[in-house]
């Protein structure tokens, strides 16, 4: 197959609730939706997570300025990101050009297994399974957030993630206090900082959790990603699992991190680590070094990919583009299971056409 086209339509797509962090509240997901069109018929679909509105028009720009330079070219996703990785060696492949990269990748493979009538995972080696999902929930406030957590258990979710941060420690622990209470001891209950301290900080808050007898399955980012050192010194510190990889930038980064020491269980972002053609290579770099890999948003293809990754560990459940979908993923008892053909994914062409950008 060859690639007779390339389109991107930027969104804001609607969210069940507001992802709240401790640095911003997104109300609705910008996304960018990324379709290819091969000269055989057969077209794929995946969509980019933007973080902010600002970077919607940019990444179609890039996408739509790609279209030119690819037409013609094979649809094969290891041959693009060949002829890529050269084109922007100078320039580099972070930030929006990356973004937009890791899509076309998804969107390729997608194609690719669609042309086969299987799903993804199918093409790495893979059958469908259920994976064991975590929910992922924002800042937890203590008198407001109680039936969140409830809720989350109703649904039979077996782990959570809540977002921390308060001001003082005392303030994290009490709210760690009030999650556990409903969880019970035997659920897993993550901690995310979003990059919130430097490494002192860091070292005392997650010490003070501890000293108070929370068992955590990990503390997430606790310093800035980009600061090995301090998460190498943060880990060496304490005895709760460190959690970072969401912004690696490819597999590069992958190496980087794991070779410097600095977390004891790996979450790559689908989009920030090069699409599958990055994952694989990174979670191939993780199993070497026996580090657990979970995933980073994007449900579906994280379904397809932890389905083919020999160290698995947990998706987390954050979905930020099913409110665009004909038939969202599901869960069942706490897992989520890749579908086909390709990712699995179908736009509903109305919800698409109201939330689109112009």
């Amino acid at each position: 197959m060859r690639i007779a086209d390339i389109s991107a339509r930027a969104v804001m797509a609607p969210l069940a609730t507001p992802i709240s962090t401790a640095q911003a509240v997104i109300p609705a997901a910008p996304l960018v939706l990324v379709d290819v069109q091969t000269d055989e018929g057969v077209s794929g679909t995946a969509y980019i997570f933007g973080y902010t509105p600002l970077t919607l028009k940019p990444l179609v720009s890039f996408l739509h300025g790609l279209r030119d330079t690819l037409i013609g070219h094979s649809a094969n996703p290891d041959d693009v990101t060949r002829a890529t990785e050269t084109q922007f060696r100078l320039l580099g492949r972070q930030g929006i050009v990356g973004m937009a990269l890791a899509g076309l990748d998804l969107a390729l493979w997608d194609a690719q297994a669609r042309a086969l009538d299987v799903p993804v995972c199918t093409l790495f080696g893979a059958a469908p399974r259920p994976i064991p999902c975590y929910d992922s929930q924002g800042v937890f406030v203590p008198g407001r957030d109680e039936p969140l957590i409830e809720a989350s258990l109703t649904r039979g979710f077996q782990a959570i993630k809540v977002k921390l941060g308060f001001p003082t420690r005392a303030e994290d622990v009490a709210a760690l206090r009030a999650v556990r209470a409903i969880m019970g001891a035997d659920r897993a209950l993550m901690l995310d900082y979003n990059q919130a301290f430097d490494a002192p900080e860091a070292i005392a808050r997650i010490r003070a959790i501890e000293d108070a007898g929370i068992n955590l399955a990990w503390v997430e980012e606790p310093v800035p990603a980009e600061d090995f050192a301090g998460l190498s010194a943060v880990r060496a510190a304490v005895s709760t699992p460190i959690q970072s990889g969401e912004n690696w930038w490819h597999p590069a980064d992958a190496a980087r991190a794991l070779a410097a020491g600095t977390t004891d269980l790996a979450m790559p972002d689908m989009i920030k680590i090069g699409g599958f053609s990055g994952w694989f290579r990174a979670a191939a770099m993780a199993e070497a070094a026996a580090v657990p890999v979970s995933s980073h948003l994007f449900i579906e293809a994280s379904a397809h990919a932890l389905a083919a990754t020999p160290k698995a560990h947990l998706l987390e459940w954050l979905d930020i583009a099913g409110g665009l979908m004909d038939a969202p993923y599901a869960l069942h008892d706490g897992c989520v299971t890749a579908r086909g053909p390709g990712l699995g994914i179908t736009w509903d062409a109305d919800k698409v056409a109201h939330y689109q950008l112009k």
